[in-house]
């Protein structure tokens, strides 16, 4: 069979099965604690893809109680060192580069001849509009074997968080080429923050399997993957308010997913030579501030 006409029939059978009650029963049993059936899962997934444990903090396969706690587990606090220049803008999380660019005309690049629009991702009313234009987007891949938690690329203070229902197709290679408006179409989560260079968002989008998306602010958001309309929290600016700081943990996905980030006109450009299919590491220099203050360590 060629490569073609499988990737066909993937996305095919993406549209064909039942992707709500698929990740519903998967959630269930990556919560399993029956120690013979999670010790089994654990073990097999940790050798097909070559988990390196010893970036955890827990190493013992054996200690964690369920296999979504094994899924989500955290690294060492020396794992992954975050960049010292107070003007780089840090990677939110392991995996690899999906696309990276310009937001032009209202428009990001979903993969080779196919974008889709920051009004969809964002879940905006017609007319609605938003502080991006002319900014900059990167979308990163998470895979099964990256580690799953989300931190924050610069200091932040939460705005908003707009939890939008849709589809759970893959959110793979082979599906973003085949699917068109692929992450406008698939269930997240928007967070939108105020920070040192202004409004930036970090869309969480959930996947095929992806059993839930969770934040340290609200706790898990979904499941339940219920509703058809998207739910809407606007967080007050007092001294309540949730500030997280850069570096920080802000969220998690269960099983492999995607993180697109989005940055305001002028403020920040993203490194030179960072192209589709990089790998990246939370932690890492993506880009850097351009305001004033950050002048100096600039490059």
């Amino acid at each position: 069979m060629s490569r073609t006409l499988a990737n066909r029939l993937f996305i095919a059978l993406q549209h064909l099965i039942p992707q709500r009650w698929l990740s519903e029963r998967m959630y269930r049993l990556a919560r399993l604690q029956w120690p013979p059936l999670k010790r089994l899962i654990i073990r097999r997934f940790a050798r097909t893809y070559r988990i390196d444990m010893s970036l955890a903090r827990e190493p013992d396969l054996d200690a964690y109680p369920s296999f979504n706690a094994f899924f989500t587990r955290a690294l060492r606090p020396d794992a992954r060192p975050l960049d010292p220049d107070p003007a780089a803008i840090l990677c939110p999380v392991d995996g690899a580069i999906s696309q990276i660019g310009p937001i032009e005309s209202g428009r990001l690049i979903q993969a080779k001849g196919r974008d889709y629009s920051v009004e969809s991702l964002l879940a905006l009313a017609p007319g609605e509009l938003h502080p991006f234009e002319g900014g900059r987007f990167a979308t990163i891949y998470l895979s099964p074997r990256d580690y799953h938690r989300i931190h924050m690329p610069l200091d932040g203070r939460l705005d908003q968080m707009i939890h939008v229902p849709g589809q759970l197709f893959s959110v793979n290679a082979v599906t973003a080429a085949g699917v068109p408006n692929l992450f406008a179409r698939n269930e997240r989560l928007v967070c939108r923050f105020e920070t040192e260079i202004g409004p930036v968002a970090m869309i969480l989008v959930g996947a095929i399997f992806v059993g839930g998306i969770e934040t340290v602010w609200a706790g898990e958001v979904t499941p339940p993957h219920s509703g058809l309309e998207p739910q809407r929290w606007d967080y007050e600016v007092d001294d309540q308010c949730i500030r997280l700081e850069r570096g920080a943990e802000m969220g998690r996905f269960n099983l492999g997913s995607t993180v697109i980030l989005l940055l305001p006109p002028g403020q920040a450009e993203w490194e030179a030579g960072l192209t589709p299919g990089d790998v990246v590491r939370l932690g890492q220099r993506i880009g850097t501030r351009l305001d004033a203050n950050a002048a100096g360590h600039g490059h």
